[in-house]
């Protein structure tokens, strides 16, 4: 009975990873669990990022310390907190999802973003998948293979949906 459980999970899982393989992927905001804190740079980090519509982006921090603010251009450069677009402070776990190609800004209030508690997103259209040139042999052939970024992608959120399933369920 345990592994027919374990069976359906997994299956479960790779379902709604297909389901959601369209839906981005998961980015740690400052590359971990708990680094929206003010020791990070968050102008290097984002400058090494790639970041697509249809990403989520994770910001893990101590909610009774700093907040997740969504701002303006004009507001991220001078570190106003007022008037800000959206808070997406929930509970120190937050997620919020990339849902066109623009920069985002965000940052701390209550002072924070004066010491580089700040970063800006910039995010693109995925690019299509370039298709693969037909081998000698099969030049009529019609199968199509997953580009290798949909493919990182799926397996990135079946892992990240079997593992909350399991936590879940375990």
């Amino acid at each position: 009975m345990e592994g027919f459980r374990r069976l359906l999970i997994v299956a479960v899982a790779v379902v709604l990873a297909a389901a959601t393989a369209a839906e981005g992927r998961l980015v740690y905001v400052g590359g971990g669990k708990t680094t929206w804190a003010a020791n990070v740079n968050f102008t290097e980090w984002s400058s090494h990022q790639h970041f697509y519509v249809g990403d989520w982006i994770y910001f893990g921090f101590d909610k009774h310390t700093y907040n997740v603010l969504e701002v303006n251009k004009t507001s991220y450069e001078t570190c106003n907190d007022v008037g800000f677009i959206k808070n997406i402070t929930r509970g120190g776990r937050d997620v919020y999802q990339l849902t066109e190609a623009k920069t985002y800004y965000f940052l701390s209030g209550r002072g924070f973003c004066y010491g580089g508690l700040k970063v800006a997103i910039p995010v693109e259209n995925i690019p299509p998948a370039a298709s693969p040139a037909p081998s000698p042999a099969n030049k009529n052939s019609a199968a199509s293979t997953p580009s290798p970024l949909s493919a990182a992608r799926f397996i990135g959120l079946g892992l990240l949906t079997a593992s909350a399933l399991s936590t879940a369920m375990f």
